[in-house]
């Protein structure tokens, strides 16, 4: 299993990396600021389990996660509690405050143990072999959603979506109506379900439609931000290493 600890203090990151030997996990890479790690990532492959600080010696851990599209667990080490709701909505196995205690670090890495997917055979039958054969042309992709309001069911269909989106572990799709509805999905579901020449997936928060894009900028770090028809929560970014393939995507 891979382990990389992002601490910008020194000692502290030699500690945990003993902490860590001492429960079988060995944490061979420390990274020390949230350029160095934005780098080491985009030329190295992710780990399984990343150990995390939260302000670096140039500014906050979030900001390498809006940059790139990361998918490891995370355990925060961090001497702040301020930040533990938006921690909580990456890929957050526990917040572990500072100092960190043995017995606190020795639970959060069982945690993270209990939820890794057990390796298991499979078994594919005809039909899925043959699914697995398809013709990409032959495909069907998803052409409506139903949501629930209130005890109705209502079927919307795809062109009337302006976006998927993540917040606070729901998946939601936005309409051009400007509503938002609650999905059983996950964006990882949705990304394999619909149309490519019409949705695209800009970062690890948001799925756009390509005909609800009202405007494109230029956003720090190299990146896109989109202008959407109605949807105006949030800034809607392109994460960098995507602004290349999201182009293409346009073109």
């Amino acid at each position: 299993m891979k382990v990389i600890i992002i601490e910008d203090e020194k000692p502290s990151a030699r500690r945990l990396q003993r902490m860590l030997a001492q429960l079988n996990l060995q944490a061979d890479v420390m990274l020390h600021s949230v350029e160095e790690s934005i780098t080491w990532f985009q030329n190295n492959e992710h780990p399984e389990l990343i150990f995390l600080d939260i302000q670096l010696s140039d500014g906050l851990s979030f900001e390498i996660f809006e940059s790139l599209d990361i998918k490891s667990a995370i355990i925060f080490t961090t001497a702040y509690d301020e930040y533990a709701l938006k921690a909580f909505k990456l890929n957050s196995i526990d917040y572990l405050l500072k100092p960190i205690d043995e017995d606190d670090l020795e639970q959060a890495v069982a945690k993270y143990k209990s939820r890794m997917p057990k390796q298991e055979q499979v078994v594919l039958d005809f039909n899925e072999i043959k699914n697995l054969l398809v013709n990409p042309l032959d495909r069907t992709y998803k052409k409506r959603f139903s949501v629930q309001v209130g005890q109705h069911l209502k079927l919307i269909n795809s062109e009337d979506v302006e976006c998927f989106y993540s917040e606070n572990k729901g998946t939601y799709l936005h309409t051009t109506s400007g509503r938002n509805y609650l999905l059983n999905s996950t964006l990882d579901q949705l990304e394999n379900e619909l149309e490519p020449d019409m949705f695209y997936r800009v970062s690890r928060k948001y799925i756009v439609n390509i005909n609800a894009i009202h405007d494109m900028v230029n956003y720090t770090n190299s990146r896109l931000e989109i202008k959407l028809q109605t949807f105006k929560a949030d800034q809607v970014i392109v994460s960098r290493e995507r602004v290349k393939t999201f182009k293409e995507w346009l073109s």
